[in-house]
């Protein structure tokens, strides 16, 4: 996802990018082979300005929409964005970019709610997302938590939200940081829907206990109309009709 500051991840991608061989640069950006996918973006400030209408109108179903990050970041373009993709007829959802080693998820999630992740039965607006990654900044990897600081850290932030919203968030992440970071905890599937972050032709390994993914971020070099430059391309794993009961609850 695209956020303020340097991420490590794209600092690694690109560096593998580097070493790759043309072929298998083809595989790593190709859209994957998924039969009943709803195709969705996750866009933020970095996109610039976008025209909705263009997107929706290229086949676009929904978007994620950076909303917040630690505990005093919101999007600048955020407010944009978030209407302009439900006046499209595009099912929005905000996400927040994690910073556990800066204060509690209830903190950081009650942050997302005030400002733009709550959540109304409108068909349109998803439940927000919890965007864990490798961090960018200084701290480690794992934002120098422990395993079980890292899930005391995610179930503060998920209970919350719950209690705020009255729905399960969304939790972005990679198979690697998840595992690493969580100590392969599976206790979040039984009820939150996986957004899996994996830059290939398939989906690959998925975290911990994870029975299925609901979403899959397969590139970061992907092409919209509507949009300058590169975006993030993702699937929703089932048809628009499934994705409208998730954003409904029902």
């Amino acid at each position: 996802m695209t956020r303020t500051g340097t991420s490590v991840r794209r600092l690694l991608a690109a560096t593998l990018a580097a070493l790759a061989t043309a072929a298998a640069g083809l595989v790593a950006t190709a859209t994957p082979a998924a039969a009943a996918t709803t195709p969705g973006i996750d866009v933020s400030h970095w996109q610039g300005a976008i025209n909705w209408t263009s997107v929706r109108n290229s086949g676009i179903q929904f978007a994620y929409i950076k909303a917040t990050e630690g505990t005093s970041y919101k999007d600048p373009r955020f407010n944009t964005n978030y209407v302009a993709a439900y006046n499209a007829g595009v099912i929005r959802g905000a996400y927040h970019f994690a910073r556990p080693n800066i204060s509690s998820g209830s903190v950081q999630a009650n942050y997302l709610a005030s400002n733009g992740g709550a959540w109304s039965a409108d068909s349109r607006t998803l439940p927000a997302a919890l965007d864990l990654e490798a961090n960018p900044y200084a701290g480690g990897y794992c934002y120098g938590l422990s395993t079980t600081g890292m899930r005391n850290w995610v179930q503060d932030f998920l209970n919350t939200y719950r209690s705020r919203t009255g729905r399960y968030a969304v939790i972005y992440t990679t198979t690697s940081f998840w595992n690493q970071c969580t100590g392969n905890w599976t206790a979040p599937w039984a009820n939150h829907p996986l957004w899996v972050a994996r830059w290939s032709s398939t989906v690959g390994t998925l975290p911990a206990g994870a029975p299925f993914w609901s979403f899959w971020q397969y590139t970061d070099r992907g092409t919209v109309a509507g949009i300058s430059g590169g975006v993030d391309r993702n699937h929703w794993n089932g048809d628009r009709s499934r994705l409208i009961a998730l954003a409904n609850n029902t």
